[in-house]
């Protein structure tokens, strides 16, 4: 998404890394506790969030804090939902965690849901067995958010996720999840992110459970546009999507939702149709847990013009 904003629109854009201060430059999403290079939000217009139950050091949580108390956009992917988790009882931070339920009510579900208008709560659909068709409800058919993009046409192999209560009122839904199933017995040797489109029919069982139930009734809103406001800071607003998995980058018009949102929000006419073409070749794997000696193996750099 990065190349797509900086190479085909324009933008300047930074991309950060975790990584173990121990071995600086290789890429270790395991390490939960550094990413280094977030001074640069103190500059930032935009701030594209896609992390998952992070435990940054005072120093670097700070600059979230001052950006988002400036009320500056946000943009959060997925797991940014569960954004952080703090772990030990006396941290300062531990209200951002996805699992506060403290004195300060105004953070109760932590960053996820003050910021973003829900915290991690559910696998709506079938974790890695159904996957997710964005349905536009007429109401928000003409939003600049949607230019560019037919209720349908939106499709990514990541199940939809549950949402922890209702929307708030002043939230704006955009798409709903429609939950799709494969119409094969799951396979792992094929890991189904490869599978075409078209081998996917409108899911009502979870092929996991004896108990019938239809998880489009109702359909869970993934992607919504939500004012925010820290206590004491100033008014944003943020889009929330709860798709976003390297996979779902695959689908031409969900990379045109999140390239029409970032001009939505940085306060630029969205175009009527986005150049989001993919630059250079973009394969990417299957979502899922690695163990520590994998991304050893890896070894997977920072590029030398990103922190």
């Amino acid at each position: 998404m990065a190349q797509i904003l900086s190479q085909r629109h324009g933008f300047d854009c930074t991309v950060l890394f975790a990584q173990h201060p121990e071995q600086p430059g290789i890429i270790n999403p395991n390490y939960v506790y550094h990413i280094p290079g977030l001074e640069q939000l103190e500059a930032a217009d935009l701030l594209v969030l896609f992390t998952r139950f992070r435990e940054l050091p005072d120093e670097q949580m700070a600059y979230f804090k001052a950006y988002l108390e400036a009320g500056k956009p946000v943009i959060g992917l997925r797991t940014a939902t569960h954004a952080f988790r703090f772990r030990d009882t006396l941290s300062p931070w531990g209200h951002w965690g996805n699992y506060y339920k403290g004195e300060k009510e105004a953070w109760h579900g932590g960053f996820g849901q003050l910021v973003l208008g829900t915290n991690w709560h559910s696998h709506h659909g079938h974790h890695k067995h159904q996957s997710t068709r964005g349905i536009i409800p007429r109401e928000a058919a003409q939003h600049p958010v949607l230019n560019g993009i037919q209720s349908g046409e939106i499709w990514g192999p990541t199940d939809v996720y549950g949402l922890s209560g209702p929307l708030d009122s002043t939230a704006t839904p955009l798409v709903y999840g429609q939950v799709t199933d494969n119409t094969r017995s799951y396979d792992e040797s094929d890991v189904m992110y490869g599978m075409r489109e078209d081998q996917w029919a409108i899911a009502s069982t979870n092929p996991a459970s004896e108990r019938f139930y239809n998880p489009n009734q109702p359909m869970m809103p993934v992607a919504w546009l939500k004012p925010y406001q820290l206590p004491g800071g100033q008014a944003g607003e943020a889009f929330a999507c709860t798709m976003g998995a390297s996979t779902d980058m695959l689908d031409e018009e969900f990379r045109r939702l999140l390239v029409n949102a970032v001009f939505y929000l940085t306060g630029q006419p969205v175009p009527e149709a986005a150049n989001v073409d993919t630059i250079g070749d973009y394969q990417p794997t299957a979502f899922q847990f690695h163990d520590d000696a994998y991304w050893q193996e890896r070894q997977l750099r920072v590029p030398a013009s990103m922190p």
